[in-house]
C-alpha cells in the first residue's frame, strides 16, 4: 500500500514539474515572441523615421535648387539678356576697328547666357520632369564638354521608358553628386556615362578615369552618404567602385517592378 502511494506521489511530482517546465518552456517562448516583435516594430519604426527624414532633407534640398535655378533664370539670365541686346545696339553704332572686341564680348555674354539656362534646367527638377532623365542628363555631358571642364560621354542602349518623377529626380541627383565629386577630386579628362534599359530594369554606369581613392576610408562622405540614401529611398541597387590609381566606376540598378 505505502509503495503505491509513493508511486502515485512520485507520478504527481513528475506531472506537477512537467506542468512547471511546460508552462516555463511557453511562458519564454511568448516572452521571446512579445521581444521579438517589439524589437522588429522599433525597427521598423526608426528606419520610417529615417526614410521621411531623408525625404524632408530632399524636399527642402530639391525646393532649394528650384529657388536658385529661378534666381539664375528670372534675374541673372535677364540682366544677360539686356547686356547682349545693349551690345547689339551698340554694335551697330560703333567704328570698323572697334567692332571685332565688342564682337568678342558679346559672343562671351551670349555663351554665359547660355550656360546659365543651361545650368537652371539642370537645377530645376520640374525641367528634368518634362525633359526626362536621358535629356537632363545629356544635357550636363554637353555642359560640360562646351565649358572643356572634362571630355564627356553619353551611351543610351535599349528601348527607354517613362521612370516616375520623383524617381527620375532621385537618379539625376545621385548622377549630379558623382560627376560634382568627379570634377572636383578625380583629376579626371573622361567621363563616360551608360544607360542600358532592360525589361525590367534600367541599369546606369558612370565611369572616369582619375586618380580614385580608397572606398572604405571615404564610407562616411556626406556626398556618398547622400548617393546611397537617395537610391534606398527607390530601391535602386548601389555601387561605388574605385582604387588609387584605377578610377572611379557608380553602378545602379533602378527596377521597374
Amino acid at each position: 500500500m505505502l509503495a503505491k502511494e509513493e508511486l502515485l506521489l512520485i507520478v504527481y511530482f513528475i506531472v506537477v514539474i512537467f506542468l512547471l517546465t511546460s508552462f516555463g518552456i511557453i511562458f519564454f517562448i511568448t516572452f521571446q515572441r512579445r521581444k521579438n516583435k517589439l524589437l522588429v516594430e522599433k525597427f521598423e519604426a526608426e528606419k520610417r523615421f529615417e526614410e521621411e527624414l531623408t525625404k524632408s532633407r530632399l524636399e527642402i534640398q530639391e525646393q532649394t535648387l528650384k529657388n536658385v535655378a529661378w534666381e539664375l533664370h528670372d534675374n541673372i539670365g535677364q540682366l544677360l539678356s539686356v547686356a547682349n541686346m545693349q551690345l547689339n545696339i551698340l554694335g551697330k553704332n560703333i567704328e570698323e576697328r572697334s567692332r571685332q572686341p565688342l564682337l568678342d564680348i558679346k559672343d562671351i555674354v551670349a555663351g554665359s547666357l547660355q550656360e546659365v539656362r543651361s545650368l537652371s534646367k539642370s537645377l530645376n527638377n520640374e525641367v528634368i520632369d518634362y525633359s526626362g532623365l536621358d535629356a537632363s542628363v545629356k544635357n550636363e555631358v554637353e555642359r560640360f564638354n562646351r565649358l572643356n571642364i572634362i571630355t564627356s560621354h553619353l551611351n543610351v542602349k535599349g528601348e527607354s521608358f517613362e521612370i516616375p518623377q520623383k524617381d527620375a529626380i532621385i537618379l539625376f541627383r545621385i548622377l549630379q553628386e558623382f560627376f560634382s565629386n568627379v570634377i572636383k577630386h578625380s583629376k579626371a579628362n573622361e567621363l563616360n556615362v551608360h544607360f542600358e534599359y532592360l525589361p525590367g530594369s534600367l541599369k546606369i554606369t558612370a565611369v572616369d578615369n582619375g586618380l580614385g581613392f580608397n572606398v572604405e576610408e571615404v564610407q562616411k562622405n556626406s556626398g556618398l552618404i547622400n548617393m546611397k540614401s537617395r537610391a534606398e529611398i527607390i530601391n535602386t541597387g548601389f555601387e561605388l567602385r574605385s582604387s588609387p590609381g584605377g578610377g572611379t566606376s557608380l553602378y545602379l540598378q533602378y527596377p521597374t517592378t
